[in-house]
């Protein structure tokens, strides 16, 4: 029975692991779900290049080459790396080890070493990342909403990416029968070097230490991505695949607001297939997370806070303090607060006097956006801020009717004179005179 110790003991840190993290992500879809529905079957093959093209060829990451390309070894590395991660599985559950050089022979060696080539590239990129982080005065990276624990966050994640990249290694250099088998490993084999003198047991120890401590690690890291924004690595996919697809700059409109225009102008289109007259708006646009709909709200918890978005923001170029990282930032922290009230009350909302709007996000911040979609084209996993601030700034005009004097006056003369200028129909021509 003794013998079975390590194998009942794996399957239990192997379960309590993979438990919570199915409790984070239930958590996650339940606080997602809290949305809108939307209409987002369209063109499905459309969305699959899009997911294919976006999230796994990071095909608008390398739009800016430097922080693009360590990121796609980052990416690439980090899950080809972790296929090894089926074999550490596999051994933990059957008491093997290294079950797969049974079946693969010498081409397990030259697997493990690419790995191996592919975990050092990953430490050096990571580096890179951290120095650009902490030392390079790169202007995206700092700000009032990258302080305290998003750049603590930023931090450990490359922390546990360079600690696992090691461990992986280091597992392999002090694994002797490993390094016998396959004498010409890449990195592991000058690693090794660094051992020369221990005892057989000694390594054995280190082999298994660094073994426990890799997968332990990884399950750590699964349940740590919930309170990160590294959740990224997971919502990439549906995020891309479910993002707008028509034409980015296109305003969606309310169907009852288009409806009265359509009558305005023709009595005979109003009602003709869009709603009927009886139907009911409860709210016009959106002051809390509760009136997001469900694609917004994926939108928040995808966000890498990479600041990509606010570094080609015009309004927060010129010093105005709109940063849609900022919105989505806010956004997601808004719906983990209404997540923590429903545990906190058995699923049920209480009121707890707060909103997105005010609370979270500002008029100024609101009414600073341009509308020009820069940040939605700039993301490199299609997220849209500014259909978060439109769907506010609506709230702020068709509910609260607060809106800028600026803006307040041109919609009264296109109400009173058809045109934004304040002159009557008759005299708009004077000025020929």
């Amino acid at each position: 029975m003794i013998q079975y110790l390590p194998n009942i003991i794996f399957i239990g840190v192997l379960f309590f692991g993979l438990y919570f993290f199915a409790r984070n992500l239930s958590r996650l879809y339940r606080n997602i779900n809290f949305g809108k529905s939307i209409d987002v079957r369209g063109d499905r093959k459309q969305r699959f290049l899009n997911m294919c093209k976006i999230a796994l060829g990071q095909g608008k990451l390398i739009k800016r080459p430097v922080s693009g390309m360590l990121h796609v070894i980052v990416y690439v590395g980090f899950i080809i790396i972790n296929i090894e991660l089926l074999e550490i599985v596999l051994d933990g559950v059957l008491g093997t080890h290294r079950i797969f050089s049974d079946y693969l022979g010498e081409l397990y060696g030259y697997l493990i070493s690419t790995f191996e080539l592919l975990a050092f590239l990953v430490v050096v990129a990571v580096t890179i990342f951290w120095l650009r982080r902490n030392v390079i005065n790169i202007k995206r990276f700092f700000g009032d909403n990258m302080k305290g624990w998003p750049k603590n966050d930023a931090n450990i994640i490359l922390y546990f990416e360079i600690v696992l990249m090691a461990l992986f290694i280091t597992m392999n250099a002090t694994d002797t029968n490993f390094q016998a088998m396959n004498s010409g490993n890449l990195i592991s084999g000058y690693v090794a070097i660094l051992f020369d003198g221990f005892s057989n047991e000694s390594l054995h120890i280190i082999e298994r230490a660094c073994w426990w401590a890799h997968i332990i690690g990884i399950l750590i890291f699964m349940n740590y991505l919930y309170f990160s924004k590294h959740l990224h690595i997971l919502l990439a996919f549906p995020n891309t695949y479910f993002a707008k697809i028509n034409n980015l700059g296109e305003i969606d409109n309310l169907n009852s607001v288009t409806n009265e225009v359509k009558l305005m102008m023709d009595p005979d289109m109003a009602f003709s297939n869009e709603t009927t007259e009886s139907e009911e708006i409860e709210k016009f646009g959106a002051s809390d997370v509760m009136d997001l709909n469900k694609l917004q709200l994926l939108n928040s918890y995808s966000c890498t806070e990479c600041g990509r978005c606010t570094s080609v923001c015009p309004a927060n170029i010129t010093g105005k303090k709109l940063s849609p990282r900022k919105i989505m930032m806010d956004t997601r922290d808004r719906i983990e607060e209404v997540g923590r009230n429903l545990d906190l009350n058995n699923g049920v909302f209480v009121d707890d006097e707060k909103s997105l709007l005010n609370d979270y996000i500002t008029k100024e911040e609101l009414w600073a956006c341009t509308s020009c979609n820069a940040c939605v084209q700039e993301c490199p996993i299609s997220i849209d801020p500014l259909s978060i601030i439109l769907d506010m700034r609506r709230y702020l005009v068709m509910e609260e009717s607060s809106a800028p004097l600026e803006l307040n006056n041109m919609m009264s003369n296109i109400e009173n004179n058809g045109a934004p200028w304040p002159y009557n129909q008759m005299d708009r021509l004077n000025w020929k005179e």
